[in-house]
């Protein structure tokens, strides 16, 4: 039986200040304020791109592309790439996996659906075709023929109903034919006959813009009601072999493209009047091909300057945003300093340099997410320092670094246990260092990177709870890195430097055994922090040259990195601590150094007020 509770929910509190942690969709009256208020996640209003994983075929212009499909249901059709090909590949979101060929070896097709219903329409293989295709998940068959042959043209709607339009050659520049599932049917033409069109919506609304019969391109957009095609407003940037996501008019994205010999990575908005400017393609293109809609999409393919592209970048609105806050100030302001901690409610830090006078100390201490608590400190004061980030306030471990210059160069050597209460000297590493990057736990710690007096290393070292065992070293020796991983078998390392000028931007995964080169920061920096795990975390602020500090943060989700909300001051050589969801940057030069902590949440919310007057 129902009850009133799980019917009507509860009924609205009375407060004289807004409460301090409102479930999110709860109503309260604040009685200060005589308002009523609710709260509900913040999320993106405006779209970005992030870089996904790369085709498998290395034939990657002029691929069949669907506005009708799904980000995480896409198919690659076809394709040329110094000859024609019949090759197939279906992403899931995560990856590219080949699929069974076309019975038709062609390029420049229109290809539209919803995986794995989907449709691909004429092309180009020697000479244009009128072939058509469905496809069932598993095989091609051939259907009826369009009615006229055609490529570089473009399509929109479902394997059921769907409408073709523009292309080379001339008829067909303005032909448009609508699909009922089985016939083609000629309807009213476009207005501005083009080719290297771009298109999205239905067989019923649908939009058609860019292409061109000129190398330039054109701005020209137009709608279809059904029945006629009107002009609209144009884009902002005429362009030709461009791409189109959106699955229903007015709303649409277009992508890339080409201005006379510009290869173009803007990437705009339509609202049903108006095109916008919205965050660009990571990768300038044309011929680029697309699936999905306005709000949840993917790019993939095209030509690039000096060849063809296999990248795929994803295209989201509506992401949760992040949010730093300000936290409680250390009792020792530094920098140079080491952290770890599980997230932003237990957090220790250790080690670093004050200022004046570039002191190296031992200190430690704890943080409960509102106070930091002095402990007992290091046995061996350094800077420079590295942990296994993942570890915890009773269980720590502290490697390398640059203890006070008496100590004499094999002192980078040093290892520190901490059990919660005490530190305890350990086995030393193999290779004494400063400047390198930590992850893992107490027991199960990883070392990479870092300086030997004069030169940059990229020995990496693994440790077993007893011992440091040297293994494969990284593909590029740096320094002043960022890093993170809860084990030694999964781990990243990102950033840094290897030679300045400049720093560097790539990025790096730990397997265990070996590294491999992943997708690359957005931002060239050094003196980085960073916070997480092996396929989610932060990159946070650093330098982007001299006296250039950062803010901006950039987010890692396996696969890539994308821009999110900056922190509130900009900041280098900082401690951390915890995971994507839930961490700490705390201490670090702004210059100057600095004891401040700022908390991260991976969402944040937006109350919103209801005026009672």
């Amino acid at each position: 039986m129902a009850t009133y509770l799980g019917t009507h929910g509860s009924k609205i509190q009375n407060y004289t200040t807004d409460p301090d942690n409102p479930n999110t969709g709860e109503v309260w009256y604040n009685e200060t304020a005589n308002t009523l208020k609710f709260q509900y996640p913040a999320v993106t209003t405006a779209g970005s791109w992030r870089t996904g994983n790369n085709f498998n075929s290395t034939a990657s212009s002029g691929r069949g592309d669907g506005t009708q499909g799904a980000q995480d249901a896409a198919l690659a059709v076809a394709g040329n790439n110094g000859g024609y090909f019949a090759n197939v590949e279906s992403y899931n979101g995560t990856n590219w996996t080949e699929v069974n060929d076309l019975n038709t070896t062609r390029a420049f097709t229109a290809t539209f659906g919803l995986n794995p219903a989907t449709i691909t329409a004429g092309g180009y293989g020697g000479t244009n075709v009128t072939n058509v295709e469905s496809f069932n998940g598993t095989n091609w068959t051939e259907v009826n023929d369009l009615n006229a042959a055609r490529n570089s043209f473009t399509g929109t709607g479902n394997a059921t109903s769907a409408i073709v339009f523009g292309g080379s050659p001339g008829p067909a520049g303005t032909g448009t034919e609508v699909w009922n599932g089985t016939n083609w049917t000629e309807v009213n033409n476009l207005n501005s006959g083009r080719y290297g069109i771009a298109g999205a919506g239905t067989s019923t609304e649908a939009l058609a813009f860019g292409g061109s019969p000129e190398p330039g391109g054109v701005a020209i957009t137009e709608a279809w009601n059904g029945t006629n095609w009107t002009e609209v407003n144009d884009l902002n940037t005429a362009r030709i072999y461009l791409g189109g996501l959106g699955s229903s008019a007015p709303s649409a994205i277009a992508m890339g493209g080409l201005s006379g010999s510009t290869y173009r990575a803007q990437t705009e908005l339509y609202n049903g009047t108006n095109w916008t400017e919205q965050n660009d393609l990571s990768t300038a293109r044309f011929q680029v091909s697309g699936s999905g809609t306005s709000t949840a999409g993917v790019a993939f393919g095209g030509a690039i300057p000096g060849g063809k592209t296999q990248a795929t970048e994803e295209w989201s609105v509506g992401v949760p945003i992040g949010a730093w806050s300000t936290g409680g100030t250390m009792n020792t302001a530094r920098r140079y300093l080491a952290g770890a901690g599980v997230g932003s409610s237990a957090a220790i830090a250790f080690g670093g340099t004050t200022a004046p006078g570039n002191n190296q100390v031992g200190n430690t201490e704890n943080y409960n997410g509102t106070n930091w608590t002095e402990v007992n400190d290091m046995v061996t004061a350094r800077q420079d320092l590295s942990s296994a980030s993942a570890g915890t306030q009773t269980a720590s471990l502290a490697f390398g670094g640059y203890p006070h210059p008496s100590f004499g160069p094999g002192s980078r050597a040093i290892t520190e246990l901490w059990n919660g209460t005490n530190w305890t000297e350990v086995n030393d590493l193999n290779t004494g260092r400063r400047l390198g990057q930590g992850a893992g736990i107490s027991t199960a710690a990883l070392m990479f990177g870092g300086a030997t007096a004069p030169a940059v290393t990229a020995v990496t070292e693994t440790w077993n709870g007893t011992n440091w065992t040297e293994v494969n070293d990284m593909n590029l020796a740096r320094q002043h890195m960022g890093g993170f991983g809860t084990t030694n078998t999964a781990a990243l390392g990102f950033g840094g430097e290897s030679s300045y000028p400049p720093y560097d931007n790539e990025t790096e995964s730990w397997n265990g055994s070996n590294w491999t080169e992943l997708n690359n920061l957005n931002v060239e920096k050094a003196y980085v922090g960073g916070f997480g795990e092996y396929t989610a975390g932060l990159c946070v602020g650093g330098i982007l040259g001299p006296g250039s500090n950062t803010a901006t943060v950039e987010d890692w989700n396996g696969v890539s990195w994308v821009e999110t909300t900056d922190l509130s001051t900009a900041r280098f050589s900082m401690g951390n601590s915890g995971l994507t969801s839930a961490g700490a940057v705390f201490g670090g030069g702004t210059p100057p150094t600095t004891g401040a902590t700022e908390e991260w949440s991976g969402s944040s919310t937006v109350t919103k007020t209801v005026s009672t007057d």
